[in-house]
């Protein structure tokens, strides 16, 4: 959740009834004024579908899904501006399933999460929008969609990265992910490895422009270079920087997990 003073004052719905779930705005969405007002105390919103309504009714016809949960989504994003042309992107929901011990807020399947990607991405992609809604943030669920997301640029034999510019959040939330990434490949790297970033990059599946990020942010280049200007990165720093920020190296996801008839097709070559 943003600082209290970055959320934004003039939003145009100030809470959300999600199913039977009530929780707080932090952004203005772009609902339709003469359907959803200029000042809104609460929205009910449709658990299933995402069609949303001023009034407490019966939703009786579950349609515009995506056009729906991204309006829904911008009350908690800030950078985000497609909401209606949606033909162009694939969604990806994270869904609860309820077990006989869960609390009354987690007793039915719910939506709790999604990102968007994009059919074709000529700067390769992998992710559009993310989000795990508010009453289930903090629980690594974001790790999992992203996790998903560079499997499939995996799949597709890309690689691949979010789109950017990442707001403030959404970098806070990549660069753990990356980092993790990035220290399982180096330690499963045979001893006294040479090794590049473009290298690192590939067992990643990550931009190279990411892996670098990654490595300077996690500050566990050797202070010396190599004669070629190289930078020296040791397994006992990498073991070292895990103890110290008290990292879990288990992959949020497992390859097993995926259903192969859901993997995405191959895309066809473009002649331009």
């Amino acid at each position: 959740m943003p600082a209290a003073s970055k959320v934004i004052a003039d939003r145009n719905v100030q809470n959300v009834i999600l199913g039977d779930i009530f929780f707080k705005t932090w952004y203005p969405s772009f609902y339709p004024e003469e359907l959803v007002g200029r000042d809104t105390e609460r929205l009910y919103v449709c658990r299933w579908c995402f069609k949303y309504s001023k009034e407490l009714m019966p939703f009786s016809a579950h349609v515009l899904f995506t056009q729906n949960l991204s309006l829904f989504a911008k009350l908690f994003l800030d950078n985000k501006s497609v909401f209606f042309d949606v033909a162009a992107f694939n969604y990806y929901l994270l869904v609860h399933t309820p077990t006989p011990s869960d609390t009354p807020i987690c007793s039915h399947h719910q939506i709790v999460g999604f990102f968007s990607k994009e059919k074709m991405s000529w700067d390769n992609n992998n992710l559009a929008c993310i989000l795990v809604f508010p009453p289930w943030q903090r629980k690594g669920l974001g790790k999992i969609l992203m996790g998903v997301s560079y499997e499939l640029s995996k799949r597709e034999g890309r690689l691949g990265g979010p789109e950017k510019p990442l707001s403030e959040l959404g970098r806070k939330g990549y660069l753990g992910f990356w980092e993790a990434r990035v220290a399982r490949t180096i330690l499963e790297m045979k001893p006294k490895t040479t090794t590049g970033v473009s290298d690192i990059a590939q067992s990643c599946w990550m931009l190279s422009e990411d892996v670098l990020i990654t490595l300077k942010e996690m500050r566990i280049l050797g202070p010396k270079k190599r004669a070629d200007g190289s930078a020296v990165v040791s397994k006992g720093r990498v073991r070292e920087w895990i103890r110290t920020n008290g990292v879990d190296l288990a992959p949020p996801i497992s390859e097993g997990g995926f259903l192969e008839e859901w993997a995405p097709e191959e895309m066809e070559d473009v002649e331009t």
